[in-house]
């Protein structure tokens, strides 16, 4: 199927998107159209009633209790905090600027007298300029605290410069004026809402003084900062005040079998108004609710192509498309299926549907925003399924419901939800089940109540099924989304694949080699978080290319053999060594591997130096480029391909040593993974410098482990020969 729909999109090519939208578009509506087409019915407003009409159940009029609680919050008087102090903390600020100016003066005019005593008899002494007397202000401003320096700096530097040009008696006199008129207006209460106008009336009274035009600009520019808000609404005890009165309004509610309208009386908006909550007027003709749907799945299919945008890869693209499409198609599916079941006795029943199902689907396989995308066009678009409910309790929670599980459904780490354990059941379970329970006490919900507890057990079914159906379709879904799914991956791992079983008859040490690679590099990967399983099986196929030249590879040299590199040219031992790369990846891609495998398969030497021969090529040859006698790569683009690069090469080298011990093996992994950092075979891998010192000690004790000295029992014989004469006494 997976390869069927391949075949399908490069096929289509550039019209791949459009169309898949446009078939899923037209899917939802079909699928929802039946909820909110609605047939022609008799009652209209106005109206003679022919029968007396009931209510068929007990319902909150919504209506009325929101008049009630709109009124109750009208008559709730703003609550006010006078702050008593602001006044005398503006004068305060103000005086201390200007003893600042006062101080920056005299400092100045200081500094010129020394200059002037000091200079020689010829000598001319330039005045202090506006702009030395600003800079020893401003520098005075470092010694004062954050709110004073935040209230001086909101002056323009045409203040300070102004103000420095004014004589004493004339800084003095601003000094005056701009506290007398900050201080007349802050005596009062000075509210936000009124703050400019107040400004505006002191900034009036500026120009009836007797002072320059100047001085009139720096009174104005002071009055203007210091004149603040000294009277703050306390929205938070307002909106609490507001909050009680609302919540001490009883509900107003409609009662099952109560009279709505008697028969032979007219309809008025009252009667309709509760017909509406009730339900019993939504079989209109009304086009408005296939209207909204058509624009909701436009707005849908306008997000998807905004988000797609974001994503620079056609490929990803095409796949984040599909995958969403198929999971939003099955999540409107199987929400119209629990709506078809639901009645009046089933009214809770829509709780059974999986809401966090999808939203976590996205959220691993796609990425978190997916997720939250699925989670919110869920609740929209329950919105036409249930619309038969609108204006009931019920839809109330299903809303909400869908909403909070399928958000928190994106919370869950990214990783198998059931590797997860009880982390992921409080996010997929426990924590909806909760909301639920407080939506059934928040809506008044009877403990005695068979009703209730109905709904409690509809929407814990719910989450389970969520939590179920995520963890055991999750291999199905891998599989046809991925090429490296745990179901493929387990099945590459089976010692009786073709690949591994000619691998072991023709190349039993690189077998063996690969699989003591497998085992380290895995537990590597594990220790960072890594994919594991993934490594293993990568491990597994990653030499696969020395079956091509088998005997050309020192490990699968029968014991006492002659190298056979000996004959060759270092020329010709590089294109061989060069090629099991080559055509291991060749070997992989015949074969279908998953792409990752063979990525590691061409990655696992990255761009190394073929020392060896390139040394011997060297003394033959002294114009010899170490480039030649380099793997040709790429370097390692994963984690998983970093770590295999290096365990590679240890477990080969380890090998190799002579009696080989603990401190052998610690310095040789130590200077292995520094040479490929300085040579930069890992810069584009993603491991960190702290998943290095792990993994690094993870293949110490690895290789220690399986390569330490055997130590040797003397009592080992006499207990063998112990256990032979007991055997020979058996037999006799």
């Amino acid at each position: 199927m997976k390869y069927s729909l391949l075949k399908l999109r490069d096929r289509l090519g550039k019209a791949y998107i459009p169309i898949l939208l446009l078939v899923f578009s037209c899917f939802l509506f079909v699928i929802m159209f039946g909820s909110v087409h609605q047939k022609r019915v008799e009652i209209k407003e106005g109206q003679l009633a022919e029968n007396t009409i009931r209510a068929n159940k007990n319902i909150e009029n919504t209506y009325e209790t929101a008049q009630k609680k709109k009124l109750a919050a009208e008559a709730v008087t703003p609550e006010y905090i006078y702050q008593e102090d602001t006044a005398d903390i503006q004068h305060k600020r103000i005086e201390k600027l200007f003893k600042l100016i006062t101080t920056a003066n005299e400092k100045t005019d200081k500094e010129y007298e020394e200059k002037k005593a000091k200079a020689k008899k010829d000598e001319t002494i330039p005045k202090p300029t506006i702009e030395e007397r600003v800079a020893n202000l401003k520098a005075q401003f470092e010694s004062l605290d954050q709110d004073e320096v935040s209230f001086y700096q909101k002056f323009p530097n045409v203040f300070y410069q102004n103000i420095f040009s004014l004589d004493a008696n004339q800084i003095q006199q601003v000094k005056t004026e701009s506290l007398k008129i900050v201080d007349e207006k802050m005596k009062d209460h000075v509210r936000e809402a009124d703050l400019d106008s107040i400004r505006q009336n002191a900034i009036e009274k500026i120009q009836f003084l007797d002072v320059t035009s100047t001085m009139q600009q720096e009174i104005r520019y002071i009055v203007n900062e210091g004149i603040v808000a000294n009277d703050f609404a306390n929205d938070k005890k307002t909106k609490e005040m507001r909050q009680n009165a609302m919540d001490a309004v009883p509900p107003s509610m409609i009662y099952q079998g109560e009279i709505i309208v008697r028969e032979g009386t007219q309809i008025d908006s009252k009667a309709m108004e509760k017909l509406e909550l009730l339900g019993m007027t939504n079989q209109s003709t009304s086009l408005f609710p296939m209207v909204a749907l058509a624009l909701a799945i436009v707005l849908q299919i306008f997000v998807l192509l905004f988000f797609t945008k974001q994503v620079t890869e056609e490929g990803r693209r095409r796949h984040f498309v599909l995958f969403y499409v198929v999971a939003m198609s099955l999540s409107v599916v199987l929400m119209k299926f629990f709506q078809i079941f639901q009645s009046e006795q089933m009214l809770y029943i829509s709780l059974f549907f999986p809401a966090a199902f999808t939203p976590l689907v996205l959220n691993y396989f796609v990425s978190r925003r997916a997720g939250v995308l699925a989670a919110v066009f869920q609740v929209i678009f329950s919105l036409f399924v249930f619309y038969n409910s609108i204006g009931t309790n019920s839809l109330t929670i299903i809303l909400v419901s869908y909403m909070f599980s399928g958000l928190l459904a994106t919370v869950v780490k990214r990783t198998r939800i059931g590797e997860q354990g009880l982390i992921a059941v409080f996010w997929v379970i426990i924590f909806p089940v909760s909301l639920d329970f407080v939506l059934m006490i928040y809506q008044g919900m009877n403990f005695f109540d068979g009703k209730s507890w109905t709904m409690m057990i509809c929407a814990l079914a719910g989450t389970i099924l969520s939590f179920l159906a995520t963890m055991g379709l999750h291999p199905y879904i891998e599989l046809l989304v991925t090429d490296d799914s745990v179901i493929i991956l387990n099945e590459l791992s089976n010692p009786n694949h073709p690949l591994l079983k000619q691998l072991l008859e023709e190349a039993p040490g690189t077998y063996h080699h690969s699989m003591m690679v497998a085992s380290l590099s895995a537990n590597a990967v594990a220790e960072i978080g890594g994919r594991s399983l993934l490594t293993r099986v990568a491990c597994y196929y990653h030499d696969i290319g020395k079956i091509k030249h088998a005997n050309f590879f020192v490990e699968n040299l029968p014991a006492g053999a002659e190298n056979p590199h000996n004959f060759l040219l270092p020329e010709d031992s590089k294109q061989i060594i060069f090629g099991h790369v080559i055509d291991g990846a060749k070997i992989l891609e015949d074969y279908h591997m998953p792409e990752v495998v063979i990525d590691i398969c061409r990655q696992h030497h990255g761009t190394t130096l073929m020392k060896f021969f390139y040394v011997k090529a060297k003394e033959r040859n002294s114009d010899i480029s170490e480039s030649d006698f380099r793997y040709p790569g790429p370097k390692p683009q994963t984690r998983e391909a970093g770590i295999v690069s290096i365990a590679d090469t240890c477990e080969a080298a380890v090998r190799a040593m002579d009696n080989p011990t603990n401190e052998k093996i610690h310095e040789f992994v130590h200077n292995v993974i520094q040479d490929r950092i300085s040579d930069g075979q890992l810069d584009d891998c993603g491991l960190t410098m702290k998943e290095i010192r792990i993994i690094e000690k993870s293949l110490i004790n690895g290789l220690c482990s399986t390569f330490h000295s055997r130590i040797k029992y003397p009592k080992m014989k006499s207990e063998a020969e112990e256990m032979k004469d007991e055997q020979e006494k058996r037999d006799d």
